[in-house]
């Protein structure tokens, strides 16, 4: 489960700031988080407002490179099968994700595809007006670890007390 931070709407011409992701199990204890240093002189400060921080904080982040480089490396070390990126709002979340893999790797981790966990509530429910949002523990903070918990036990509560087929 990814959430992430930014700067502005679309990557490159603005910057992700920062980005936290949980393992999804059980345990909910197997964690990344990252801050990186803008990529872009660009930035909305309202956007930038919602992520906590001020612009000067975020120009001491680390360089995208070595987080992202981080980041797989962590993918790689915990994921025992093939990884599956999914996110609260997956399209916001993974054009920032993905294109900050391919731009300082030249590849994602995740391959091609996301899941939004939103829509998956949806369909379980039969409604595309539901939310699962009320079935997060982890107050919703925009720390994007915090919500990526917040998400991940709302992921757990649809596979222990609805029934959603998924492995971990």
């Amino acid at each position: 489960m990814v959430d992430i931070e930014s700067d502005g709407p679309i990557p490159g011409d603005f910057s992700m700031i920062s980005f936290g992701a949980v393992l999804v199990d059980e345990q909910l204890d197997k964690t990344f988080y990252g801050k990186l240093k803008p990529v872009s002189d660009k930035f909305i400060p309202e956007a930038l407002a919602v992520s906590g921080h001020s612009r000067e904080e975020t120009l001491s982040f680390d360089e995208p490179n070595i987080v992202m480089e981080g980041f797989a490396d962590w993918i790689n070390k915990i994921c025992k099968d093939r990884p599956i990126f999914i996110s609260d709002n997956n399209g916001f979340d993974w054009m920032f994700i993905c294109w900050y893999f391919h731009h300082f790797l030249g590849t994602n981790p995740f391959g091609f595809s996301s899941q939004n966990l939103g829509s998956l509530y949806k369909g379980m429910e039969k409604d595309t007006f539901k939310s699962f949002k009320h079935l997060r523990k982890t107050k919703h903070t925009h720390n994007p670890l915090d919500d990526a918990k917040g998400n991940a036990e709302a992921l757990l509560t649809m596979k222990n007390e609805f029934g959603l087929k998924i492995k971990f």
